[in-house]
């Protein structure tokens, strides 16, 4: 299974570190933020990754390369200077992403998540990991209903990680250009098409520099 990471945010929550170089290149502990997904997804056994960039993107490729010196094989997916959402990012991705199932993370988030749980895993249209919702987003995204199918409206209510399979037909109905993934995955979830998991165990969105501050904390803490 081929992974994705999106990594076109412009950043604006993280100014003024992010006006000249891109959030995922942001130094945590001395590397980059998004080294530390790369590796995570490597040991995991996704070796394949197509990663998205927008702003100031060519500075992802110069850095991270063909990825080899990282264990992958990594593929780049550019949206010029004006990202295009994260459905948008998706559909033009998939060229590079095949026919089947594939991984998309979101490249700003810090986590443990045991990624290789979810490499053979069945998928309708979509899986999504769901955390219990952090103190900037309390009200959450999505429910589980009875058949453990993930739901608008269930509650109780968690948040989505971005952390997702998806099937390419998810995609199928939608033309290529800037559109949001929330709207498809509603549509799926009526349909009864998108599965998922709670996860409890750390997660944190690095989307302010006093969370950039956080993880690095954690992460000279524990080595």
């Amino acid at each position: 299974m081929k992974a994705m990471i999106l990594a076109a945010g412009r950043g604006e929550r993280m100014r003024p570190l992010t006006d000249r170089t891109p959030k995922p290149l942001l130094e945590v502990a001395g590397r980059p933020l998004i080294e530390y997904l790369i590796k995570q997804l490597v040991n995991s056994g996704f070796t394949e990754l197509v990663i998205n960039h927008a702003h100031l993107g060519q500075q992802i490729e110069q850095k991270l390369g063909s990825g080899t010196h990282l264990g992958a094989e990594i593929s780049y997916s550019s949206e010029g200077d004006s990202a295009l959402e994260t459905a948008g990012g998706i559909i033009k991705g998939l060229p590079l992403l095949g026919d089947e199932p594939f991984l998309v993370v979101n490249g700003d988030i810090a986590t443990d998540f045991p990624f290789a749980e979810l490499k053979n895993i069945p998928v309708e249209l979509a899986h999504l990991v769901l955390i219990d919702n952090p103190p900037h987003h309390p009200l959450g995204d999505f429910g589980f209903d009875s058949n453990g199918k993930v739901a608008e409206n269930k509650l109780p209510l968690f948040t989505f990680s971005g952390i997702g399979v998806y099937h390419p037909h998810l995609f199928s109905k939608t033309s290529p250009g800037k559109s949001k993934l929330a709207p498809l995955l509603k549509d799926a979830m009526t349909a009864g098409k998108v599965t998922g998991q709670h996860y409890s165990g750390f997660w944190m969105d690095i989307g302010t520099p006093e969370r950039l501050q956080e993880l690095a904390n954690r992460l000279r803490a524990t080595g």
